[in-house]
């Protein structure tokens, strides 16, 4: 006979959680968050003002993800009352970088001296704030702004020179 297995996860005041089948849609003070969230044997109910994640196998595979799909909601839950912010910086040291953001990308301009711009995709609902020497990324999904830094920062990588020597790009400085 196998145990069930079960995470909660607590919805603070101010916070509104719907679960319809697989998608977990969260609103708070700063927005909405919806996501699709499954897993074979595994389901999410809502009681009152707790979110139970369960599952009635007691396996590896399903204790791993009840413990992912409530960091999951967790992160929806923090994103929709706090919000998440990344900072970066820009760093060079012959060619200035010049930045410019558009509706969807960002356009790196100059990195290493290089004619043709450089770009990097901004996800939906991430907000990219330029300053002279630094980027702030914000928005209240998780991914989206952990994936729009990851994009910044991979369209400057370094390619074809010694990296010790050649330190120019943008780089993550802080999270909150």
């Amino acid at each position: 006979m196998a145990k069930e297995i079960a995470r909660q996860v607590e919805i603070p005041e101010g916070v509104a959680v719907a679960v319809d089948g697989n998608t977990v849609t969260v609103k708070g003070p700063k927005g909405e968050v919806s996501r699709q969230l499954s897993y074979p044997e595994i389901e999410i109910k809502k009681e009152d003002s707790i979110l139970v994640v369960n599952s009635r196998l007691d396996r590896k595979r399903q204790r791993a993800m009840v413990g992912t799909l409530a960091a999951h909601i967790g992160n929806m839950i923090a994103g929709v009352t706090k919000g998440y912010e990344y900072k970066m910086k820009v760093v060079y040291s012959h060619f200035p970088i010049q930045l410019k953001a558009a509706s969807d990308e960002l356009i790196i301009n100059n990195f290493l001296g290089e004619r043709r711009p450089r770009s990097a995709k901004i996800l939906p609902g991430t907000k990219v704030n330029i300053g002279k020497d630094e980027v702030t990324i914000t928005g209240i999904d998780k991914e989206h702004v952990g994936q729009t830094m990851a994009n910044i920062e991979q369209a400057t990588r370094v390619r074809g020179f010694d990296i010790r020597i050649f330190q120019d790009g943008i780089y993550l400085v802080d999270k909150r």
